[in-house]
């Protein structure tokens, strides 16, 4: 479990960070090529790691590489959340201020897990949709707009389209996740990046000066592949709810850099906003989740070492040296240990 929470930080922390610097080059380019470009930076990057990793393992790769089963659900994936999710959000950013847009994406995660508990039927305690709540109520209150007329800035709407986008793009992505995860990242950078590109261009949009597409595409490749790269490992070990409650600290930390560094106005409605999503997140990295469980006969294919998860035999042409991936299969076992919904833990309660 420590693991994956770690992998999830870290991916929120990139992913936090590279919001409030977006806005930076907005002025300058077309909301839509931007998506197009992080996303493109993402791919090629990733795509120039998995070559190199590929020749130096000489094709022998540890992760097991994504399935024909797997691909309508990566497919859905990418429209989701690598082609619709980015345009929203760059929509959204041109006309908010950046710590509010990184306040606001922590709907990211209160959408993750109502799609993962009532539509994915994954597990959840009382805490966890306590937690939930709070998240959410302090995104409503981030939402209002100060002034005469009280109500919901349009803008914000496409924020928190974006963050539904996201939210499908995070519950179909646990269906790979036990996969490689350079590759999911990688095809998910190549084929948004593209399609978002394309789709910039043909609405007139103009490329930058080489330079700011450079540093667009580095920011894509940290801030967009890098991150989605540990949100996957995350998935494989913490389920999709309680991923995307991990990850909701990203917006704390897009927040954090817009204000100290882009001179953005915290309002009170903020820092209302902060307490209750502070007070959410909290309670999510205090759950404590442990009772006596039955694992169902499975058979896949996942990097593993040997646990007690996995007591299983090798024949002579499979790798001893873990960790490893191979296909094998899991015995019914019925035991007790604390444990998140992951590729192994998809039982009932």
């Amino acid at each position: 479990m420590t693991k994956g929470i770690i992998y999830s930080f870290s991916a929120a922390v990139l992913f936090g960070v590279s919001t409030p610097l977006a806005k930076l080059f907005l002025p300058q380019i077309d909301p839509v090529l931007m998506a197009g470009l992080l996303y493109l930076g993402s791919g090629v990057g990733l795509g120039a790691y998995y070559l190199e990793r590929s020749w130096r393992s000489a094709g022998k790769l540890k992760e097991a590489a994504v399935s024909r089963q797997d691909a309508p659900w990566l497919a859905g994936a990418i429209l989701a959340g690598g082609v619709a999710g980015p345009v929203m959000l760059m929509l959204g950013l041109a006309a908010t201020p950046a710590s509010s847009v990184s306040l606001l994406l922590n709907l990211e995660g209160v959408l993750t897990a109502v799609l993962a508990w009532f539509v994915f039927k994954e597990n959840f305690d009382a805490w966890i949709a306590v937690g939930m709540v709070l998240i959410s109520a302090g995104g409503l209150a981030l939402s209002f707009t100060s002034g005469k007329a009280v109500g919901i800035s349009k803008a914000s709407f496409w924020v928190v389209a974006a963050c539904l986008a996201w939210a499908i793009d995070n519950n179909l992505t646990r269906k790979v996740s036990a996969g490689d995860p350079v590759q999911i990242a990688m095809l998910k950078g190549l084929v948004a990046g593209g399609m978002n590109t394309g789709l910039g261009f043909a609405l007139g949009a103009k490329l930058p000066n080489l330079t700011l597409a450079v540093v667009t595409g580095l920011l894509g490749l940290v801030g967009y592949g890098l991150s989605l790269t540990l949100f996957v490992l995350a998935l494989r070990h913490l389920g999709t709810a309680r991923t995307g409650a991990y990850f909701s600290i990203a917006p704390f930390v897009g927040a954090g850099v817009a204000i100290v560094f882009l001179e953005d106005k915290p309002t009170s409605a903020f820092w209302v906003a902060a307490l209750f999503m502070s007070f959410g997140v909290w309670l999510h990295l205090s759950e404590h989740h442990a009772h006596e469980h039955r694992h169902e006969p499975i058979e896949h294919e996942h990097l593993h070492e040997h646990d007690e998860h996995h007591q299983h035999v090798h024949s002579a042409d499979e790798s001893q040296k873990t960790p490893h991936s191979h296909r094998h299969a899991h015995p019914e076992l019925v035991h007790y240990h604390p444990h998140y919904p992951d590729i192994h833990h998809r039982h009932e309660h």
